[in-house]
Parts: structure tokens; sequence; C-alpha cells
């Protein structure tokens, strides 16, 4: 009929039914790969809860829900940016139906990452822009996170909680999981290709060109911390020191060398333990606690820490053989998808 507008088709990424993990029939939450399907999806539910409300799509209509209701969940309070309303986080509790294979988090709390759309393009652009000049714990929608993070331990304590986002709900999730370790709570957190704001070493082909690059970073962070610092770091200062302080705070980051936002962590930990079997790893404990940014801005009185400094991590690497674009590297798809590619490693900063 003329002039009827053309009914909008969802986006296939965001209907369970035609990409969703459906083999997890049966979730043994004793079994990394499932606890990892799982995380992905709930933070797949807050995206396609916010394109819900975009599109108006309401009661059965709405693609969000079964992201959660596979898995026995259900949405317990949801987190609304107060300055664009756009959602950005769900806070999901667990409803099994029957007794579990394993223990399953009583509580999990997501965030989605940017959704370059009209309705949410402006606010996530900040955010990240906020985000890449490490100043995302002064903003409105991280404060409002970590309110929600504190009432629900709160309730339920740190143990019975997780924490998990993607790209910019990571660094939200990242940011949250280091305040909290700082005050003595360490959350079981998942981070899908969180940001790493730094130049991406990591995407240089040569890998001399690498190391080198890597070593020469190492050295000017080590000389400028012991420039700036001096001989405050003694064991006193070691103690109070707030990079040490994260290391019991083990996060889980799912990263593909083929993406540009997230693969200078894999560089970042696999340097470090090379610099250990060299023998040259105080230099690199000294460079790892330190960016140039912060180590200039301490010394002009204003303190500013990188986000992506942390101490130690559980490493998964996706890598998949095909050739992938930008969009399928960064994309939340891959981390639910049942295949053999992938590559665990546990570092930890002593």
């Amino acid at each position: 009929m003329k002039g009827k507008k053309e009914e909008v088709k969802p986006v296939e990424k965001e209907n369970f039914d035609i990409c969703g993990p459906h083999h997890l029939t049966s979730i043994d939450w004793r079994l990394a790969e499932h606890r990892r399907s799982v995380a992905a999806s709930m933070v797949q539910g807050v995206f396609v809860l916010e394109r819900d409300r975009q599109e108006k799509r309401t009661n059965h209509d709405a693609l969000a829900p079964i992201w959660w209701n596979f898995f026995h969940f259900q949405c317990s309070h949801i987190l609304v940016d107060q300055l664009d309303s756009s959602i950005f986080g769900i806070i999901f509790q667990y409803k099994p139906h029957t007794k579990p294979n394993g223990t399953p988090p009583m509580y999990v709390i997501a965030f989605r990452g940017t959704i370059v759309r009209p309705e949410t393009r402006k606010r996530d652009l900040h955010l990240d822009i906020k985000l890449a000049i490490n100043r995302l714990t002064r903003d409105s929608r991280y404060q409002a996170a970590f309110q929600a993070i504190e009432g629900i331990i709160a309730q339920v304590g740190p143990n019975n909680v997780w924490l998990t986002g993607h790209s910019l709900g990571a660094a939200i999730a990242l940011q949250a999981g280091k305040d909290l370790a700082r005050m003595g709570y360490c959350i079981e957190t998942y981070l899908f290709n969180p940001p790493y704001i730094s130049a991406p070493i990591e995407k240089l082909n040569d890998p001399a060109l690498r190391n080198g690059a890597r070593i020469a970073r190492s050295v000017l962070n080590a000389g400028l911390s012991l420039a700036i610092n001096g001989t405050k770091s003694n064991n006193v200062r070691e103690q109070n020191d707030p990079f040490t302080i994260l290391c019991s705070w083990t996060p889980y980051l799912f990263l593909n060398p083929k993406d540009p936002i997230c693969c200078e962590y894999i560089g970042y930990f696999e340097h470090r333990e090379k610099m250990e079997g060299w023998g040259v790893g105080r230099i690199e404990r000294i460079a790892t606690k330190n960016s140039i940014v912060s180590l200039i801005s301490g010394a002009l009185g204003r303190e500013v820490e990188a986000l992506h400094l942390i101490p130690s991590a559980f490493v998964t690497k996706n890598v998949v053989v095909k050739e992938q674009d930008l969009m399928a590297a960064h994309g939340l798809l891959q981390w639910w998808e049942p295949h053999p590619y992938w590559h665990s490693k546990a570092y930890q900063f002593n």
C-alpha cells in the first residue's frame, strides 16, 4: 500500500533463534566455556533490550528476554543513563527450575558497549572519549553502575555476583572491578574486547619490530617512574601501591588478535612474561604499573589512573583462522560460538 511504512526487520545478530548459543541446552557452571557463553549472552541481552526500546518492540515482539530466559535468569533491574535515557546495563537474577550443575551466580550485572545509532551515538561516543582520557569514573553512567553494584554486594556478598561487559561496557566492568578489589571485594569478572588505551603495537606485522617497540616503551616507562618517584619504591610503598593491591583479583579477558581495540592486552601480558624470562623482570614490573600519561599527570599533581593497567588476568584469545573484518573481530557473537580456536592462559603479577 502506498504510503505504508515498510516493516523494519531486526538485525540477525539480535535474534537469539538465528545466532544465539542454542547448543547450551544444559549449563554446567563448572565449565569455563559455558560460563563464558552465558556471560556474553547476558551482555547481548542488554544490547538487544536497548535496541528493543529504540525500535519500540514490546511484549511478544521484544527480542531481548530470551537472551537471559534461556539460561534461567530474570531481569531484576534495568540501568538507565540519566542523560539520554538509554539502557546501558541490567542486573540479572538467577532463578533455576532444577538443581544446577555447579554453582551459578545469584546475580549477573552486565553492561553493553557503544551503539552507533542516532538515539545513543552522541552519549556513547562521549563516554568513549572520557574512557580514552581516563575520566570514566567522573561520569554519571559509571557512578550509577557502581552504586548499583555496591547495592547488590551489600545484599548477597561479593562471591555471588558476576560483572560482565563488552567494549565500553567492559571498561565500566573493569573499572568497577578494580575499585571493588581495592575495597577488598574480588568479583568474578568477564570482559569481552575491553579497550586498551594505547598504541596497538600488537598489530605490527614484524615480530622484531613489535618486541623492539615494547622494550622501548618498558624502558621509557620504568625510567620515567624512577625519575619521578625516586627511591620511594620501598616495601612499605609496594604494600600500599594501588596496582599491587589488585594482585588477588583476576578477571577473565576475552581478546581477538585482529581487534585493534583490545589486542594490545595480548602483548601487555606476553611481553611481561618474556621480560621475566630474560631476567629483567624488575624493569618490566615497574613499567607494567605505569603509563606515560599517568606518570606525567602524577608529577603535575593530577592523579590519573590508566584503566588498562591490571596485574593479573585469565586471558583467552580467539585465534580464528578465517579472515575477519573489524566488526567481527570486535563483536560479541564470537564468544559463544563453539569452535576449537580458543587459547587460554593465566597471568599472575608477582
